[in-house]
């Protein structure tokens, strides 16, 4: 075992002292982490769960624990922390008893302003088949197989995913690692498991897969054996017992960086459909501006001329955008002691002072629709940033 630095031990010796300090214990366990420990930063932090489960910052650090990167060569593995028996010698303290599953929602794709392509894409990809079983018998078209919404942060794929589920008149059930990931051996795999049992008695269900990059993530690149078999007991998953195990049951996943997801998630008959989801496009981004005005007090703002100075913003950014404008005219409200409006020109200046949040992505995105375009996997991507002069 490598020696231990003198603030590891100092900070050992605290723990000691103070037992139930859980952020304590978690600074202690970040270094652990620093220090290419992630076996000993388990154990730490499943004391720190111990005290409190609910804890945020613990349930995240092990969560980098468990399929924390090796830092060293001679790192040794992550090890798991054996789940105690419980009075009836079941052991199993930490399984879940149930999933909320959304009712049906109101919103359909027609409340998604703009992205035209992307809900044509929706419709023949998913919903059409879906929609009309005696086509889809005809045709031979299969119910297996689900859709992997990608593309760069803030751009809407959780709103989609619930329009998809409101188009189909099914419950929505989303999933992200938090939900799934736990520090007690087979209880990860178990709570993915019981996660689609829950869609299947609620049926029809949607499921949706929250940043499918840490909850499927590529096995090879993971030290984390809990991790492994995370990731093969959604594969089973998603293949169902038999044909008709996951009939009702359909599987949305969404992702910032689809590179990053095992490929065996995306063979055919799981998430072999893909939907780029990018900045929103001029009439999207209309929607998105009226939406978050609608309840401020605006006046001769052209909408038009902001729609033209927002290009390449997303979402996020425009909801950004307007609470910005928001703030500077409140702060001259309350200087001057005169309630005023909201004007063109602080919207523009907020514009102005909001950076794309999406750029850094498609930085990362670049190398990947030129260099590792496997099999035409990125070929939209690629045809955006050739239209956009990104390449």
């Amino acid at each position: 075992m490598p020696e231990e630095s003198r603030l590891i031990q100092s900070l050992r010796s605290a723990v000691a002292a103070a037992p139930e300090d859980v952020p304590l214990r978690l600074h202690l366990a970040e270094l652990l982490l620093d220090a290419a420990r992630p076996d000993a930063a388990v154990a730490e932090v499943a004391v720190a769960l111990q005290h409190e489960p609910g804890d945020a910052q613990a349930r995240a650090l092990m969560a980098r624990a468990m399929g924390a990167p090796a830092g060293a060569s001679d790192a040794a593995p992550p090890r798991f922390v054996e789940a105690p028996l419980t009075v009836d010698g079941s052991g199993d303290p930490g399984t879940a008893v149930g999933w909320d599953v959304d009712a049906p929602g109101t919103v359909r794709l027609a409340d998604v302003g703009g992205m035209q392509q992307v809900k044509e894409r929706l419709e023949a990809a998913f919903l059409a088949p879906m929609r009309n079983p005696e086509l889809r018998k005809l045709y031979g078209k299969s119910l297996r197989g689900g859709l992997l919404l990608y593309g760069p942060p803030g751009c809407g794929k959780t709103f989609i995913a619930r329009a998809v589920a409101g188009e189909l008149g099914a419950g929505f059930l989303s999933v992200s690692i938090n939900d799934v990931l736990d520090m007690w051996i087979g209880n990860s795999e178990r709570n993915m498991h019981e996660i689609f049992a829950t869609a299947r008695r609620q049926a029809p269900c949607v499921v949706f897969l929250d940043e499918l990059d840490a909850l499927g993530g590529k096995r090879s690149r993971t030290q984390s054996s809990g991790m492994r078999n995370t990731v093969n007991q959604l594969l089973t998953e998603l293949d169902g017992v038999d044909a008709a195990a996951n009939e009702g049951v359909f599987v949305l996943a969404a992702t910032n960086a689809p590179w990053d997801v095992d490929l065996a998630l995306r063979r055919p008959g799981r998430l072999d459909r893909t939907v780029l989801v990018l900045p929103p496009d001029a009439p999207a981004r209309e929607a998105i501006l009226r939406y978050h005005l609608r309840d401020r007090p605006i006046e001769n703002v052209d909408l038009g001329r902001l729609v033209k100075a927002t290009d390449g913003l997303s979402g996020a950014d425009l909801a950004h955008v307007c609470e910005t404008a928001a703030e500077v005219a409140l702060l001259d409200s309350a200087r001057s002691g005169n309630v005023r409006m909201i004007g063109m020109t602080d919207l523009l200046d907020a514009a102005k002072s909001v950076p794309p949040s999406a750029e850094p992505w498609f930085a990362a995105a670049r190398n990947v629709a030129m260099f590792a375009n496997d099999g035409g996997t990125y070929d939209d991507l690629l045809a955006y940033l050739k239209k956009r002069r990104m390449l």
